[in-house]
């Protein structure tokens, strides 16, 4: 055999092995849907994670809140600024989105602490709505929650508009928070 034909021989059976070789197009759009899927769904369970997360974070700032008013009020530590004497500190639900943290004079001034924004897509209430503020009494003298209430409890409540979620906190008579 001369060179020039075993040179045709070698061509064809490189460009046989190699179109044998690729991958058909049936193959590549299968690939990419099962890729399109999967990243789908990734996406998806992302977006509730974060969102959940989004909720108990919000419900955690709370919490610490209500802890740190409660502390406050527990050591009898006065505000930086004027307030002769303490009566208490509270949590107030100011609106659908916000809340702030007072201290309460004796002599009825309002001392505010914090206010807080909740992200957008949360909101806030508390129920019963007679006891917002929720306060603290000074030096372990309890809460304005009447233990002779039913239940005796205030209960705090985000919501998530997106996604319907809810996280509930409660502030018992007694001022356990959970």
């Amino acid at each position: 055999m001369s060179n020039a034909n075993l040179q045709i021989t070698n061509h064809k059976n490189y460009q046989s092995n190699f179109i044998l070789s690729g991958y058909t197009l049936i193959e590549l759009l299968v690939t990419l849907t099962i890729v399109g899927l999967l990243f789908g769904f990734g996406f998806v369970n992302f977006r509730d994670f974060s969102r959940r997360q989004s909720l108990q974070g919000a419900a955690e700032k709370i919490r610490g809140d209500l802890r740190l008013a409660q502390s406050d009020a527990l050591s009898g530590q006065k505000p930086s600024s004027g307030c002769p004497t303490l009566d208490s500190y509270g949590f107030n639900v100011t609106s659908t989105t916000s809340y702030s943290l007072y201290a309460y004079c004796t002599s009825g001034k309002q001392v505010d602490i914090k206010d807080v924004t909740l992200p957008s897509d949360i909101s806030i209430s508390i129920s019963p709505s007679t006891l917002n503020p929720i306060k603290f009494k000074v030096l372990g003298q309890g809460t304005n929650i009447p233990a002779s209430s039913t239940p005796p409890t205030a209960t705090i409540t985000l919501t998530q508009a997106n996604t319907g979620s809810t996280a509930i906190i409660t502030v018992t008579a007694g001022g356990q928070i959970q």
